[in-house]
């Protein structure tokens, strides 16, 4: 597994970032003893970094790996929607209270948009930076979906870290083209700031072209890493095989694809119904007020995320 630093901090990381995400009760719902198998099995293929956030409800099964394994195991990223000092407070202690730690390696505000976001988040990045020189947190970033933001944390002087979505067809983006975001994404790094990608697999709704999404993403120089959620030790070995170049045995592969995947439409969904006018399955429909899979219709095509505005549509 090759490892890099981050931009201009001095965490080095392993090219594999291990999302989060995936493990907690918005999606798989595994259990701690699951999530600590998965954790050992990522450590051993030398995966030492490891992305959460406060929404992803993951930091008791951060935690519980953290106690078998040792902290020094694990550097860990998450992010929070903190705008001022008092929400920034409660989502630092929250964080190091639930994970039973000291210090956080990376805490980023979640979701920013442009510089009008990251302004209006003015307080909370004060607060973090504050607790950055106390040496609680180690580095300070900021997620997106938007070219925008990616050009705002690239201005900004706090900002060490930038979390984009990046992947082949530029599923998600929300502000213009993957050629775009790529462009400001490598200005970013050559400003010095720490890059790691997610959703290379589009929320596993470009899981049937895995090969593909990986290939354009392990030619990019200005990756330090790439996140990406895994449920199961299969998936894991092979995402790390991927990673370091080697081919993945048929065996793995067969095991991989016979999983059971459905559609998982995460619950900030604001049932705009561009989704199911464009199922040409008929798979979707609306219920009071939430949108429904049917999943005698749907092939898991993934085409109905493109048209989610707010990129809530997954397969898991």
């Amino acid at each position: 597994m090759d490892y890099n630093y981050l931009g201009r901090t001095d965490l080095k990381v392993s090219k594999l970032c291990y999302g989060t995400l995936t493990i907690g009760p918005l999606q798989r719902n595994l259990s701690i003893e699951d999530s600590v198998q998965l954790f050992e099995e990522a450590i051993n293929n030398g995966i030492n970094f490891f992305d959460t956030a406060e929404l992803y409800k993951t930091y008791t099964h951060l935690r519980a790996g953290i106690e078998c394994f040792g902290r020094n195991k694990f550097i860990i990223s998450t992010k929070s929607y903190a705008y001022d000092e008092e929400t920034a407070k409660r989502s630092l202690d929250k964080a190091l209270n639930e994970m039973k730690t000291d210090y956080i390696d990376i805490f980023s505000l979640h979701e920013q948009e442009s510089e009008h976001t990251l302004r209006g988040h003015n307080k909370a990045i004060e607060y973090f930076y504050k607790m950055k020189e106390e040496g609680i947190i180690k580095a300070l970033g900021l997620s997106t979906h938007h070219i925008a933001g990616v050009i705002a944390g690239t201005k900004s002087s706090y900002i060490d870290i930038i979390h984009p979505i990046i992947n082949v067809k530029g599923l998600g983006i929300q502000d213009g083209t993957i050629d775009e975001m790529l462009e400001a994404v490598k200005n970013a790094y050559e400003a010095g700031k720490g890059i790691y990608a997610m959703k290379i697999l589009g929320g596993g709704n470009l899981i049937n072209m895995s090969e593909e999404c990986f290939d354009f993403v392990l030619i990019l120089k200005y990756l330090h890493s790439i996140a990406i959620g895994m449920q199961s030790i299969e998936e894991i070995k092979a995402n790390a095989l991927r990673i370091n170049n080697i081919k993945i045995p048929e065996a793995l592969k067969c095991s991989i694809n016979s999983t059971q995947r459905k559609l998982h439409i995460d619950t900030w969904c604001e049932q705009c119904c561009q989704c199911m006018k464009h199922c040409s399955h008929g798979a979707l429909s609306i219920l009071d007020n939430k949108i429904i899979v049917d999943e005698t219709k749907c092939v898991l095509c993934g085409y109905c995320s493109a048209w989610c505005p707010q990129f809530c549509i997954k397969i898991i």
